[in-house]
């Protein structure tokens, strides 16, 4: 049984959409296979892919889950001992994961917190069939939410986890890496030859407790004042939907900021007549 099995139609209701509908799109063109899901990062949403809405249709789909073999993480993945089919933890950077294995990578919530992000990334591009979809969420370097956590003293960080996330074991180490970053991510799928399919931005600050959520809210104000814009707060994260291409000519996708993810998802043809840029084949 998969943790799509186990979610409530209530849950997908209030999930993002901006995952949820390339997922589907996936999922139909996989017609009479099953579709497996590499979920990476113990705290990852998973409830925003739509998976439960997709299995209530009848549609098999498999979710194995890794992370970093931390006691914070070791703690998470325990707390949901039996949701996930299969679980891996160790070094993200040396752990065996199966190769060309898996049609979606859900990374989220993960590289923010570790160092080493593009090996990481490498190592789940690895782990993707070509043709398949890396969905990233990830908090932004350069949001002011993510240097108001960086410069937080330990027990800061402690007390605003506790009462942002009461029962989630944390908090998780505030690396940041640059590849954490809009620049960072597109130099990245650049490089590597992939495909920005979408891309968007949220903020998530939870507003719950009032009183600490206004705290943290007039001083993120301030510090995107006092720093002239260079960290923002207009968004904390960033979203992605990043295809592992068939096509070596494959080109990416560099849209301005503040567009929609429509807006973003349009792909270009690829140099000297070669072809169109691989789409999805999730054969």
């Amino acid at each position: 049984m998969t943790t799509a099995e186990r979610g409530s139609p209530d849950d997908q209701q209030t999930a993002s959409r901006f995952f949820a509908e390339p997922m589907r799109e996936y999922v139909l063109q996989c017609l009479g296979r099953p579709v497996s899901v590499l979920q990476a990062g113990c705290l990852a949403p998973l409830c925003e892919l739509g998976i439960a809405e997709l299995a209530q249709g009848g549609f098999e789909i498999s979710v194995t889950a890794i992370d970093g073999d931390q006691p914070l993480a070791r703690r998470v993945l325990l707390d949901a001992h039996g949701v996930y089919d299969d679980v891996i933890t160790g070094d993200l950077r040396t752990v065996s994961i199966p190769q060309r294995a898996f049609d979606v990578v859900y990374c989220a919530a993960l590289l923010e917190r570790i160092s080493h992000v593009e090996l990481v990334l490498d190592r789940l591009i690895s782990a993707l069939k070509p043709g398949g979809l890396l969905f990233v969420r990830t908090a932004d370097r350069y949001s002011a939410t993510a240097l108001l956590d960086r410069v937080l003293p330990g027990p800061a960080r402690r007390a605003v986890w506790s009462r942002f996330r009461p029962g989630t074991p944390g908090p998780f180490p505030a690396v940041y890496e640059k590849t954490v970053s809009e620049q960072g991510i597109a130099s990245y799928a650049l490089m590597r030859g992939l495909v920005i399919a979408a891309r968007g931005s949220e903020l998530t600050r939870p507003d719950q407790p009032p009183g600490l959520s206004s705290s943290v809210r007039i001083t993120c104000a301030a510090i995107s004042r006092l720093s002239r814009g260079r960290y923002a707060d207009s968004h904390d994260e960033l979203l992605y939907v990043i295809r592992k291409p068939l096509d070596r000519f494959a080109r990416v996708v560099l849209g301005r900021r503040g567009r929609s993810p429509e807006t973003e998802a349009r792909v270009g043809h690829a140099a000297g007549g070669a072809g169109h840029v691989a789409g999805l084949d999730p054969r």
